[in-house]
C-alpha cells in the first residue's frame, strides 16, 4: 500500500475546522476500509489545481476527503446545496469551506465563480465531472458535464484525474445487490491519482461548447485510464451516455405503445 506523510506540502493550512472534521472522518474510514492510497506525486505541491474524480457510491466522497487530506493539499469540494440544510453536517461543510452547488437555481453559476476565486488562490478544488452516481452497469465513468473542464480553461490550472474503487462494495450505488450496506468485514478501497490532462492543445482556443466538449471527454478518458489500472480490466469503447440513455428507453416504450395498439385494435 502506497503511503507518504504529507511533509511534502508542510506549508498546508487546514485550520481548526479542517483538522477537526478529520478527527471526525478518518476513524470511520479506518473502521470501513483498508485504505489503499495512490499518486500524490502527481499533485502541484503549491498551486491551484482540479482534482476530476469518479463516483460510484454515496460514501465515496469521505474516502476521496481522507486521501486527499493525507496528501497535504486539502480540498475544496462541490457539494449539494441540499447537504448544507442538514444539522451538523451542514454547520461542517461551511467551517470548512465547502462549495454549495445550486442546481437549476439562478445561484447555480455562484458555484462556478467560487470554484475558479478558489483556483487562482492556490487550492484544490474537486469536481465529479459526471454530476451523479455513474448509471453504468459495471459501474465505469460516464460521460461527463463540462464544469471542470471550463474551470481548467478559465484559469489554466492543471486537471487531476482520481479514480475511486471499492466503496461501492460497502454502500452499493441505489442500494443494489443483496443488502443496502455491506459494513463488515473491511473492504479494500483505493483512491487514485494519475498524471494531470493534456488540455495544452485547447490554450488560446476560444471556449464553445465543442471545445468544451472535447475538453470534456479527454478529462473522462484519463479519470477512465486510473480506474482501468485499478481495477486490472478494459472499460467498454463506449462511455454511457445518460442523455442517450434515456432517449432509448423513452422510444422503446413509445414502440412498446405502438404495438399494443396495433394489437387492441386487431
Amino acid at each position: 500500500m502506497a503511503r507518504r506523510t504529507n511533509a511534502r506540502f508542510g506549508n498546508a493550512d487546514y485550520g481548526i475546522w479542517y483538522r477537526f472534521a478529520a478527527v471526525l472522518v478518518k476513524p470511520v474510514t479506518n473502521a470501513l476500509a483498508k485504505a489503499d492510497w495512490r499518486g500524490w506525486e502527481h499533485l502541484p505541491e503549491k498551486s491551484g489545481f482540479i482534482a476530476a474524480v469518479n463516483h460510484n457510491s454515496v460514501i465515496d466522497p469521505v474516502f476521496y476527503a481522507h486521501w486527499q487530506y493525507n496528501s497535504g493539499r486539502p480540498p475544496r469540494i462541490l457539494a449539494k446545496s441540499s447537504l448544507f440544510s442538514v444539522p451538523f453536517i451542514g454547520f461542517m461543510l461551511r467551517k470548512t469551506g465547502q462549495i454549495p452547488v445550486f442546481r437549476e437555481s439562478t445561484d447555480a453559476a455562484e458555484a462556478f465563480r467560487a470554484a475558479i476565486d478558489a483556483v487562482n488562490g492556490g487550492q484544490c478544488v474537486q469536481f465529479y465531472p459526471e454530476g451523479t452516481l455513474t448509471r453504468d452497469p459495471e459501474l465505469w465513468p460516464m460521460t461527463g458535464k463540462s464544469g471542470a473542464a471550463r474551470v481548467a480553461l478559465m484559469t489554466g490550472a492543471p486537471v487531476v484525474p482520481v479514480a475511486h474503487w471499492g466503496a461501492h462494495e460497502i454502500i452499493p450505488p441505489y442500494g443494489k445487490g443483496k443488502g443496502k450496506y455491506r459494513l463488515f468485514p473491511r473492504h479494500r478501497v483505493v483512491v487514485a491519482a494519475g498524471p494531470p490532462v493534456d488540455l495544452s492543445r485547447y490554450q488560446g482556443q476560444e471556449i464553445t461548447a465543442q471545445v468544451l466538449r472535447e475538453a470534456t471527454d479527454d478529462i473522462m478518458a484519463a479519470i477512465t485510464a486510473v480506474l482501468e489500472d485499478i481495477r486490472g480490466e478494459q472499460a467498454p469503447k463506449e462511455r454511457y451516455d445518460m442523455r442517450k440513455a434515456a432517449k432509448d428507453r423513452a422510444a422503446a416504450a413509445q414502440a412498446k405503445r405502438e404495438r399494443a395498439a396495433e394489437e387492441g385494435g386487431r
